[in-house]
């Protein structure tokens, strides 16, 4: 059992205001791992003047200093790369596997790429005889999910400290461990006190006081759409920058002309990676009428196909349980929707996979013959589910693929990749994978629509955390 009751304010470990425990559950065994203290308006306050108090000597500092700070971090990151992976594995139930080979080392990268633009970003530059200056925006709430923990932690941190912003992070308290970790790097590499603050609780004690707090300029959130809509309202009496990254339903377009084994089978694999708690899957596949058998059939044989096994136990492909009781009640009622709304039951179904009494485990499950109005091809699942979508004609799938609230992410699968260009321009989202393509942690991720606001990873992550200064009358030198 670990126990952090402490809170990381000003350079310290400190005691909470008012003492709140909460027990952290392994979802694989669910029994406790853990225990962290949960925050209140208070702490928020005092980690609030910590970090104003360190933003203007922090906000002053070189590049040279900052790029030898978060040189530091990377290298005591990478010693304890294991050990952040084994965390992640037990607090949210990513397999060893996913949580070794992903979940760790994204934190690392996210950290790697600030370094290496914040060598080469150019804060300063002259127009018609006026300065224009990015400087950093201030002090930074950020609030951060449980799916994918310190990836969209560290998407935060890296660029706000190599920016010279100064930060209170509240993680989410159904995976709170790793950030205690970072916290812990964070502080051996010597990061100025007051500059990263972490206060662990939720969203109504914690959440809510970061937002409408007038110390913090700059709220910067991952999580449910429902929850992002909570952040702004509470952030606009004090008008401050709002950036979030929010949910989404994305859809794979299988063209006419796609290997259709490989695309179908890609897309099932990638859609239950991470059980299929990732914001970007592709949970909505588009299939041509004329192919949509071959499609269920192939996708179906794939979901039999992939291995639901314990975290520590699994072999590369296998998926591990969800990530927290509320999850997995919500994805089982969500397949019993889909069974209810007539859609065809393909593979897998209601109930834990054969094998676990206890846990929270998902059949990796498929619906054929989904219609867009449905529910399950409405509303974001967050579990490994696949729904199949007929469609009569290319233009129709790019219909189909738009009318969703969400803009997420969306993936296009054709033997030509003309075609695949042509089908990416049409859909409304902030990333498109074609044939597959992988993430890019140079590349701007974020969404259209109700997916959210504003983009983080590479530069455009970089320059959310920047504001921009015009000087006139600087002159020409």
């Amino acid at each position: 059992m670990r126990e952090h009751l402490k809170f990381y304010i000003d350079g310290q470990w400190v005691d909470p205001v008012q003492p709140r425990v909460h027990e952290v559950i392994n979802p694989a065994t669910e029994e406790p791992i853990g225990r962290v203290s949960l925050g209140s308006a208070g702490d928020v306050d005092k980690a609030v003047k910590a970090a104003r108090a360190a933003f203007e000597s922090f906000s002053r500092t070189s590049k040279e200093e900052r790029a030898a700070l978060l040189g530091k971090i990377i290298t005591i990151y990478q010693r304890r790369l294991g050990e952040i992976a084994e965390t992640i594995s037990s607090e949210m139930g990513a397999p060893m596997w996913l949580a070794g080979a992903a979940q760790a080392p994204s934190g690392l990268a996210h950290f790697a790429e600030a370094l290496r633009l914040l060598n080469s970003y150019e804060f300063e530059r002259s127009m018609n005889g006026t300065r224009i200056l990015r400087e950093p925006v201030g002090v930074c709430g950020l609030i951060t999910p449980w799916n994918w923990p310190i990836n969209q932690i560290a998407c935060k941190v890296a660029p706000a400290l190599a920016v010279g912003c100064t930060m209170v992070l509240k993680p989410s308290e159904l995976a709170p461990l790793n950030a205690i970790l970072l916290a812990e790097i964070l502080d051996e590499a010597g990061v100025p006190k007051g500059v990263f603050n972490l206060v662990n609780g939720d969203g109504p004690g914690v959440g809510e006081a970061l937002a409408r707090h007038p110390g913090i300029d700059m709220m910067s959130f991952t999580g449910s759409t429902r929850a992002g809509v909570l952040v702004s309202k509470n952030s606009a009496d004090t008008v401050k920058r709002v950036a979030l990254e929010l949910g989404g339903k994305s859809p794979n377009i299988i063209l006419d002309d796609a290997d259709l084994a490989k695309a179908v089978s890609s897309g099932m694999i990638q859609m239950v990676t991470n059980s299929g708690q990732s914001c970007n899957a592709p949970s909505r596949m588009l299939a041509p009428r004329a192919l949509h058998d071959q499609v269920v059939e192939i996708a179906a044989a794939t979901a039999r196909a992939i291995k639901v096994m314990a975290p520590g136990e699994a072999e590369r492909g296998a998926i591990g349980p969800l990530a927290n009781a509320n999850q997995f009640q919500k994805v089982q009622a969500m397949i019993q929707k889909g069974i209810d709304e007539g859609a065809t039951l393909a593979a897998g179904g209601v109930g834990r996979p054969e094998g676990f009494n206890r846990g929270y485990y998902v059949k990796p499950t498929v619906f054929a013959n989904v219609t867009n109005d449905m529910v399950i091809a409405r509303e974001e699942i967050f579990g490994p589910v696949l729904t199949i979508l007929p469609y009569d004609t290319e233009e129709d799938a790019i219909r189909i693929a738009n009318d969703t609230v969400y803009g997420l992410s969306g993936y296009v699968q054709s033997g030509s990749v003309e075609r695949a260009r042509a089908a990416a321009k049409r859909i409304r989202a902030g990333n498109v994978h074609i044939n597959g393509a992988g993430a890019d942690f140079k590349a701007p991720f974020g969404g259209y629509k109700q997916s959210g606001i504003g983009r983080e990873w590479g530069e455009f992550g970089l320059e959310e955390f920047l504001e921009t200064k015009a000087v006139m009358g600087w002159g020409d030198a």
